[in-house]
């Protein structure tokens, strides 16, 4: 029954899921007429919100920030140590089960650490498991590999529980409710009971769930293996190299960047420790790789290499900062934006006890238009934040809801799954029937763990 239902949400996405990019397209359409409809703005108006000051272009500086974490975790992944690393791994997947929960389980508890780290590593180890094992489905490989993502939200480098452990971010949203001096600290959210076991329960249940979704072997997809063949390695002539060739290979200019990187890298962890921003782990992700490859003519030439598969991010994300823009652009006669009408709306019909289940579904369908964690918590934290503490409701409770919202509905939404599926050479339809069945089980899970305490 279960491997049916599987079976039939994977065919519904493969038949009806259109490409990522006409996917945006969709949604761009559907929050226009929302906005004209719901907040009684003109088109005009709506399409200044789409296109002008924090619409189109909006989401420049992340843009760039996922494509560095696509391109220079690629990069630094085709570093021989780590090619062997991944294989090592890869080679204790001796059949198909072991590979989709080996995959997921280190998929998840790598985006608890942190999400920009899981995201690649998930992609690249499923990769390398395709490599080793036969008869593997690749689609569910690499959605196993995906499905890690959903406990980011809750897990240390989680963007919304981080932002209310700083003094001024809740009296910026709700000065009304709170002052300046008001904080929540992780022990009330990260480190939570209720977070800890709402993201204990997913990180081990999920390899089981990802085992369970594996097809038979009639409607099992293997990889083409020529997708998967390696670049060989040619030797190079060192006779013929001319001196800007073995400048690019100079050992002490290499050692002058590494200095100069790691020296950053150690200071920012003693001031920090693991609050690891996304522009702190891209850093990472740029030395490590400079590190391992062993010359700056090695990492340069893996750049381009891992370039290309970043093309799905540069079209797409200044379509979903436009989205942005028109589900927060207000009308300025009533107030009212589309992302505070849906919000609202689930607060009007909340309790003390329902409250943050309505809070976490509202930033569920929120998070469709607003796939980003800051700009979830700018449309969505002034309406929920003041309403949770009028009706009783703890801040950090609130918070999460919001949190564990965004994270949630990623799993069918295309906006985050970009990068791995740009790793993998596969389209959004090939993960998403899988993904519906972790936003299901996952969904379940949360919403016991809100009403449960």
């Amino acid at each position: 029954m279960f491997k049916k239902f599987t079976n039939g949400c994977v065919s519904v996405m493969n038949k009806y899921l259109p490409d990522p990019f006409l996917f945006a397209i969709i949604l761009t359409i559907i929050t226009f007429i929302g906005g004209i409809v719901v907040t009684d703005q003109s088109p005009f108006q709506m399409i200044l919100h789409w296109a002008g000051s924090g619409g189109f272009w909006g989401l420049l500086a992340f843009s760039m920030q996922m494509v560095l974490v696509l391109v220079l975790g690629s990069a630094m992944a085709q570093a021989k140590f780590f090619k062997r690393l991944l294989k090592r791994i890869a080679k204790t997947a001796k059949t198909p089960i072991r590979g989709i929960m080996i995959t997921s389980f280190i998929s998840v508890v790598a985006c608890w650490i942190n999400w920009g780290f899981g995201l690649v590593i998930g992609a690249l180890l499923a990769k390398e498991i395709a490599r080793e094992v036969k008869g593997v489905d690749y689609r569910l490989l690499i959605a196993s590999a995906y499905s890690g993502f959903i406990v980011w939200h809750g897990g240390i480098s989680g963007s919304v529980p981080l932002k209310v452990a700083n003094a001024g971010a809740l009296s910026d949203v709700a000065p009304n409710v709170f002052d300046a001096a008001f904080t929540i600290p992780t022990s009330q959210t990260i480190f939570s009971p209720m977070n800890l076991v709402i993201s204990a329960v997913i990180i081990i249940g999920l390899p089981f769930v990802c085992r369970a979704m594996m097809p038979d072997e009639e409607h099992t997809v293997v990889v083409d293996p020529s997708k998967l063949i390696e670049k060989e390695e040619v030797e190079e002539d060192k006779s013929k190299f001319s001196p800007a060739d073995k400048l690019e290979r100079s050992k002490i200019i290499w050692i002058i960047t590494l200095i100069f990187g790691f020296t950053f890298i150690v200071y920012n962890f003693t001031q920090v420790g693991l609050n690891l921003s996304l522009d702190f782990v891209n850093f990472i992700f740029l030395f490590v790789g400079v590190l391992l490859h062993g010359s700056l003519r090695n990492y340069i030439d893996a750049i381009y290499d891992a370039a290309s598969s970043a093309a799905g991010i540069i079209l797409q994300f200044p379509f979903y900062a436009g989205i942005m823009g028109m589900m927060v652009g207000v009308n300025p006669e009533t107030g009212l934006s589309l992302a505070g009408v849906i919000s609202s709306s689930f607060v009007s019909i909340s309790t003390v006890t329902t409250f943050p289940l309505f809070t976490f579904l509202s930033a569920g369908i929120v998070n469709f238009f607003v796939p980003s964690g800051g700009g979830q918590w700018a449309v969505q934290a002034p309406i929920m934040m003041p309403a949770g503490a009028e009706i009783g409701v703890d801040a950090a409770k609130t918070a999460m809801a919001i949190a564990w919202g965004d994270a949630w509905t990623n799993m069918i939404q295309p906006f985050w799954a970009l990068p791995a599926l740009g790793i993998a050479g596969l389209s959004a339809k090939d993960i998403m029937g899988y993904c519906v069945i972790t936003l299901l089980f996952s969904g379940v899970v949360i919403c016991a763990g809100f009403l449960i305490f």
